[in-house]
C-alpha cells in the first residue's frame, strides 16, 4: 500500500525495460546499471537495452551469462570496456511501447510488457505497488492527489504518475579510445 510518494530519481529503463528480458529479480546478478543509449554509439530511438554487469570470471557468472544473457532471445551482443561487461538487448520488436517509455507514457505500454514487470516485481511487493501505480494510473489518481494536496483532475490531465526517464542519467559515456575501437567491431 503506498502511503508517501516516492520522490528520489530511479532507473527507468531497469524498472520498465530489464523486467521484459526474463530474468528474475531475486536472481543471483543484477545489472549495476542499464541504459537506453551508448553516447555517440547507440541512440535512444535505437530501441537497445543496454545491460552493464561487473566483469568477473566466476563460474557462476559465466552460467548466468550462457543461461541469461547469451541465449536471451533480445540478446544481440556485447563487449567489455575496462572492469564492466556490455550486453545489448534489441527491442524493435516491441518499438510501440519504446516509444511510449522515451515519452514517459508508462501506462501506454503493452500488456505484453505490463506482465512481464508484474512477473518481475511479484504482484505483492512493495516495489510494485509503486510501479502498478506507473503503469495503471487511473486506479490511483485519488491517492496521488491526496498525496501530493493537488485537484485530482490536475493529474487526470497529465495522464501519468511517474516522471520520464533522464537521458543525462540513462546514456552511457565510454572512454572515446574505446568508443572509436567498438564502432568499427559492433554490429548495431
Amino acid at each position: 500500500m503506498i502511503e508517501n510518494l516516492y520522490t528520489k530519481y530511479f532507473q527507468k529503463s531497469r524498472s520498465f525495460l530489464y523486467p521484459v528480458l526474463g530474468i528474475k529479480k531475486s536472481g543471483k546478478f543484477t545489472p549495476i546499471n542499464t541504459y537506453v543509449a551508448i553516447e555517440g554509439l547507440i541512440e535512444s530511438t535505437d530501441c537497445k537495452l543496454v545491460c552493464t554487469f561487473k566483469s568477473t570470471s566466476s563460474r557462476d557468472f559465466e552460467m548466468f551469462v550462457t543461461d541469461s544473457l547469451l541465449s536471451n532471445p533480445l540478446y544481440q551482443q556485447n563487449f567489455t570496456v575496462e572492469d564492466k561487461e556490455f550486453y545489448i538487448f534489441d527491442f524493435i520488436n516491441f518499438d510501440d511501447d519504446w516509444d511510449h517509455f522515451l515519452k514517459g507514457k508508462y501506462s501506454k505500454l503493452s500488456n505484453v510488457m505490463k506482465k512481464a514487470i508484474k512477473s518481475y516485481y511479484g504482484e505483492h511487493s512493495a516495489e510494485y505497488d509503486y510501479i502498478e501505480s506507473y503503469l495503471y494510473p487511473e486506479k490511483y489518481f485519488s491517492l496521488y492527489a491526496k498525496l501530493l494536496d493537488v485537484d485530482v483532475r490536475t493529474l487526470k490531465e497529465t495522464g501519468e504518475l511517474c516522471d520520464p526517464y533522464d537521458p543525462k542519467k540513462e546514456v552511457v559515456k565510454i572512454p572515446v579510445e574505446h568508443l572509436e575501437n567498438l564502432k568499427t567491431k559492433l554490429i548495431l
